[in-house]
């Protein structure tokens, strides 16, 4: 399907991010500017403007004298986003507890309903409604700037396309228990529990790299990490 948009750099952009988030166009793929205009039906002028706006966030890079290539995530990018991601999803889910509403906080709760007391729970369901809780603490903390890290949140949300960092029976609980103390109105607990959750999971990260059981690279399409 061709774009038709006056802002055809934008709207580029948000067509191959998707593509890149969802995997369709997979880490380390070079991004052959007359393909790709082709299939969207556009001049490679707004396309290489896109490829701009993408090497911003660091989701694509520009090789000297090859091209613009899909950016291949290695061991330390991913560790300092979650490093990154834990200093902001305290800061966010501190001021979220304190202005939640109501409709906003039954929300949190309808995420992980379908899940609890489950002894088989669908791993893709479950990564759609974790992603969901951690775009949703954001969210709601009302902070304008914290919504603007797009280069953390597009690393983290790649990942997850690989597979979860942790099993469902670990991090449910976890999730859970963030949602009781929001419920409570205790941000500093609230806070204390997303940083160990995030920190837990880092701390698997590192293990995993330090036992070579990734090769250094996170493999987004077939790797599932556990």
């Amino acid at each position: 399907m061709e774009i038709q948009f006056q802002d055809l750099s934008y709207e580029v952009y948000k067509r191959l991010k998707a593509m890149i988030l969802a995997n369709e166009l997979l880490p380390g793929e070079q991004l052959k500017q007359e393909h790709i205009a082709a299939r969207l039906g556009i001049s490679r002028m707004p396309l290489h403007k896109a490829f701009q706006m993408l090497e911003n966030e660091m989701l694509v890079e520009n090789l000297p004298r090859r091209g613009f290539f899909v950016t291949s995530i290695d061991s330390k990018q991913l560790i300092d986003a979650f490093e990154c991601r834990e200093a902001l999803e305290g800061v966010a889910v501190r001021r979220a507890t304190q202005i939640i509403t109501r409709d906003e906080l039954s929300y949190l709760k309808s995420l992980f309903k379908p899940f609890v007391g489950k002894a088989k729970i669908d791993e893709k369901k479950y990564i759609d409604a974790d992603q969901e809780f951690h775009n949703s603490i954001l969210r709601f903390s009302r902070n304008e700037i914290l919504k603007k890290f797009e280069v953390i949140s597009n690393i983290t949300y790649r990942t997850y396309r690989g597979g979860l960092i942790r099993t469902p029976a670990v991090t449910l609980p976890e999730h859970l228990a963030i949602i009781d103390a929001i419920e409570k109105k205790d941000a500093e607990l609230a806070e204390k529990l997303t940083r160990e959750h995030s920190g837990k999971s880092q701390k698997c990260l590192m293990e995993k790299f330090a036992s070579g059981q990734n090769g250094g690279t996170i493999n987004l399409q077939n790797q599932k990490i556990q």
